[in-house]
């Protein structure tokens, strides 16, 4: 049976205000100001109905897991909320055969690991921007995986350097950080520092990479002591799946 949206609405602002609550609350026991720290709102799944009321609590970032779905869901609130400043990010594994389609919608890739991607990237964003279809760069984070885990994305520490000189260099793409996803069944604290200390040697090399996007539901408040500047939440705003 269908949720009543005004119902629907009341419980994503209830959730929305504990989030940011647990966000301040992180930052000040850090020593940091809150408003350091973005929330980017992660959809992947949830209906354009429920990135529309987001909207309207004040929310413009949103991040999907496939381009499929988050091309069709970018239309799709275009036509509930016309004219919405929003801002659309891919922060799951992306295949470079979805590269042109993505550079047409997305504002940013938050998953890249790898120099073919990056690549593709920059042929896609370049060719979208000769046909009118972005005006500007496509925003990039490079994924940095802390395990080397096979099947949840990455680049390895010691490849994220040169990976992140292969965007700088690129014409049509902008780097703007690094993003990392704390390893399973590991301290989220340990993991979070270095990451830090890579994100670190990062912007000492590319001054203006200062996105640290690290954390999400379970362990936000390990990854804003450790100077994530952007976290990522789905279950915690959006319900369980």
């Amino acid at each position: 049976m269908p949720r009543d949206p005004e119902d629907r609405r009341a419980a994503l602002s209830r959730s929305l205000e504990e989030v940011r609550a647990r966000i301040d609350a992180a930052a000040r026991a850090a020593g940091r100001d809150p408003a350091e720290v973005s929330l980017l709102a992660v959809t992947k799944t949830w209906p354009a109905s429920d990135v529309a009321h987001l909207v309207d609590l004040g929310l413009a970032e949103f991040g999907e897991n496939k381009e499929q779905e988050g091309a069709a869901k970018a239309d799709e609130l275009a036509r509930l909320r016309p004219g919405a400043a929003v801002r659309w990010r891919i922060v799951g594994r992306l295949q470079r055969n979805k590269a042109r389609h993505l550079a047409r919608w997305a504002h940013a890739v938050d998953s890249v690991d790898s120099e073919r991607l990056v690549d593709a990237l920059d042929r896609a964003a370049g060719n979208a921007r000769d046909a009118g279809e972005r005006s500007g760069p496509l925003a990039v984070l490079v994924q940095v995986s802390l395990d080397d885990a096979p099947g949840r994305g990455g680049a390895s520490i010691a490849d994220v350097p040169a990976l992140a000189d292969r965007v700088a260099q690129s014409e049509h793409l902008s780097l703007d950080g690094v993003m990392t996803v704390a390893p399973q069944h590991a301290d989220p604290a340990e993991a979070f520092a270095t990451f830090a200390e890579l994100a670190g040697r990062v912007v000492a090399a590319h001054p203006g990479a200062t996105t640290l996007s690290a954390g999400m539901s379970g362990d936000l408040e390990a990854a804003i002591e450790h100077g994530s500047t952007c976290v990522r939440v789905g279950t915690a705003l959006l319900g369980a799946r």
